[in-house]
């Protein structure tokens, strides 16, 4: 009884010092996660492809608009969705990045780093086409600039017309103003001039998307090199153990081929070791034999019987 509770007591107290076990995650809870932030990463990729597909259609809608408040209106959309679609891809940017770190000395790092590429080349295609809608859009303003100004000036020299569709603050507006002045067509280029403003935000706002977009696109390719050479060592780390493991069966199959010749050669030398045996022994017996013929044996005792008698 005294064993006993001597033996509670002990447990009681090494409960109370050792520090409670706690379980790690399995490899599969790992993955689990890891897909699950992939699928996230994949869904936010998906609605700003979609994103990028309506800012197309405001471009076009913008560009197609003649109703001044529907002009506006779609102007406005079009900067919250710009700034909306900014904040997303950014977001983006940041969980791809906290992905690729995180693959790093991880139990499932070449996982992680499959994923984490397959997520990143499915963003750098959606800001690829992003890049194209921008520039696609920027060019067609500025031609939309270069007609306007026309209205205004028809007999505009290419100079005077790549300093207004460029707004060079050296001369553009100067030259605008100017053909203003000197134009008989004066409500009509009231208009032009306003539009000419307007798209002028529009492309200083395109512009100021696409270094946006350069930098993300940079990023991501400076994450791909990276990536790369990772995979580059896990690979020559693959090879060099595929090496390994041929050379160890070549030893292996080297170490089973020398058994055998071993094994072949004791099961020869048992069996010469039996023939010379077996020779010896009827040596033996054919020598006995030949000094004790057994004829004469029986004709010595024959003659034996016969003197007794």
């Amino acid at each position: 009884m005294l064993g006993r509770d001597r033996l509670a007591a002990m447990r009681a107290r090494r409960q109370q010092t050792d520090p409670p076990y706690e379980m790690q995650p399995s490899i599969y809870e790992i993955n689990a996660e890891l897909f699950k932030e992939i699928n996230s990463i994949q869904e936010f990729i998906q609605q700003f492809d979609r994103d990028v597909t309506k800012i197309s259609d405001l471009h076009s809608t913008s560009l197609n608009a003649l109703d001044e408040d529907r002009a506006s209106q779609n102007a406005m959309e079009l900067s919250e969705l710009t700034d909306t679609t900014r904040q997303l891809s950014n977001r983006i940017s940041d969980r791809i990045k906290a992905l690729d770190a995180s693959s790093s000395g991880a139990s499932d790092e070449r996982i992680r780093k499959t994923q984490t590429a397959h997520v990143r080349s499915k963003f750098m295609e959606t800001l690829q086409r992003y890049q194209d809608v921008e520039r696609q859009y920027r060019s067609r303003y500025k031609q939309r600039v270069e007609r306007q100004f026309k209205i205004v000036k028809p007999d505009a020299t290419p100079e005077e017309v790549a300093a207004v569709v460029n707004d060079d603050p050296g001369g553009g507006n100067q030259i605008f103003a100017q053909a203003l002045t000197s134009s008989n067509r004066y409500g009509e280029s009231r208009a032009a001039y306003r539009e000419v403003q307007e798209r002028h935000q529009d492309i200083r706002r395109i512009e100021q998307t696409l270094a946006e977009l350069a930098q993300l696109f940079n990023d991501m390719a400076t994450l791909l090199n990276q990536q790369g050479e990772a995979l580059n060592t896990i690979q020559a780390q693959a090879a060099a153990a595929a090496k390994d493991t041929e050379g160890g069966l070549q030893h292996t199959d080297a170490a089973v081929l020398y058994a055998r010749s071993a094994r072949r050669k004791k099961w020869i030398c048992f069996w010469i070791t039996v023939i010379v045996v077996l020779a010896a022994v009827g040596i033996g017996v054919g020598v006995y034999f030949g000094q004790h013929p057994p004829g004469k044996s029986n004709s010595n005792n024959s003659n034996n019987s016969t003197s007794d008698g």
